[in-house]
């Protein structure tokens, strides 16, 4: 049986450790080769790596800080050589930070936004022509729920996040003549592993008000974007789509 992504490439950024990793994994399942991307963690992109061509995929380890002009043409002229160029980009890359307002500095605003939403402009810079030469694409950004709720200590952050949904709106209308769609993902609570730089859990994490009583999976997560970078997806454009359990009710 042919797998339904069996001619497709996906660059997905962020792709060593928790939603990235599972995005990667999921989507190489159905036959897409997958450039990995990690900033600095080589040994986990590498581990992503081996893990699909275990399971009898295709897969290449691209490193580099997606927030660095120079990074993503660097990325795509990496993916032309290996496997022809993308057809699926995946801007899952972001920092999560616990500062508060008045303790920021202009220094950590511009390093979060760099990262979530000057790479997601950078990458799409990069990939988007690839795309049109192939005939067409997926582009899916990582957003979440805190710019919608309102997540205290992170205002950077959600600004971020909604940046990238208004940039995939702007580029949905703008890309759709080359076939290429643009979507926005919102995951809510979601069982990952946090790292330092993230801070400790909030207070609330546990008792969030989530209507079905749980956290959310990567796997739940992944699903979500498969679905909206495959055939399938093809009339889904424009959209941020939320899945938090019905935390967040649009």
């Amino acid at each position: 049986m042919t797998l339904p992504l069996h001619d497709k490439v996906a660059l997905v950024t962020g792709a060593g450790k928790n939603i990235g990793r599972t995005i990667a994994l999921t989507l190489a399942r159905d036959g897409a080769a997958i450039v990995v991307n990690g900033r600095s963690d080589k040994g986990a992109v590498d581990a992503v790596v081996a893990e699909i061509e275990a399971a009898g995929g295709r897969a290449m380890a691209a490193m580099g800080d997606v927030s660095d002009p120079a990074v993503p043409p660097r990325l795509a002229a990496e993916a032309a050589a290996k496997f022809g160029g993308v057809d699926i980009l995946v801007s899952n890359a972001g920092l999560r930070r616990q500062t508060s307002f008045l303790d920021m500095s202009f220094d950590e605003w511009r390093e979060i936004m760099a990262v979530a939403l000057d790479g997601a402009f950078l990458l799409g810079k990069a990939i988007v022509p690839q795309m049109v030469a192939r005939g067409g694409g997926a582009f899916v950004a990582l957003s979440g729920i805190s710019t919608h709720v309102g997540t205290p200590n992170r205002c950077h952050v959600s600004a971020s996040k909604s940046g990238l949904e208004g940039l995939m709106r702007a580029l949905a209308v703008e890309l759709a003549p080359h076939k290429i769609t643009c979507n926005a993902l919102a995951p809510g609570a979601i069982d990952t592993a946090r790292g330092a730089s993230a801070g400790p859990a909030p207070a609330n994490r546990v008792n969030r008000p989530i209507p079905l009583k749980r956290f959310g999976t990567v796997e739940e997560i992944a699903a979500m974007v498969r679905l909206l970078v495959g055939p399938e997806g093809t009339f889904i454009t424009g959209q941020t789509i939320h899945v938090n359990g019905g935390e967040f009710l649009t």
